[in-house]
């Protein structure tokens, strides 16, 4: 079993990375870290850099949890490839990053974060930014 840890440079992302490394010492699972991007943007503030996924890589070598980092860009939504990991591997456990928006945004927008918790079949840990 691994827990899956959706990431994005940001305070969500860094508050998911730590709830997944407190699961999976508490689960004594791996972590499948995923950062995923469709590419057709210029500039993507989810896509993590290089030095981004360095950071990650040493927080998770620090806390002494088995690990393993995957940069998606597909042309596919987080949703999709979340959801398409999932159903290949054994995940155990997918933990994201949410924030607070208003009905209306959601409705407008839409939300990541609540198209993961409907269409994900394993159980779905959604954590805030400190």
């Amino acid at each position: 079993m691994t827990v899956l840890v959706g990431y994005v440079p940001s305070p969500l992302g860094e508050a998911a990375l730590r709830a997944a490394i407190e699961q999976a010492r508490f689960r004594n699972e791996p972590i499948l870290v995923v950062n995923t991007s469709r590419g057709d943007a210029y500039a993507d503030p989810r896509l993590a850099q290089e030095a981004d996924l360095d950071q990650v890589v040493r927080e998770l070598v620090a806390a002494g949890v088995p690990h393993n980092v995957r940069q998606l860009m597909r042309g596919r939504d987080a949703v999709e490839e979340i959801e398409e990991i999932v159903a290949a591997e054994d995940v155990s456990l997918v933990v994201i990053g949410i924030r607070h928006r208003t009905p209306v945004g959601k409705l407008i927008m839409g939300s990541t974060a609540q198209e993961i918790l409907l269409r994900v079949p394993c159980p779905v840990l959604a954590v805030k930014a400190d």
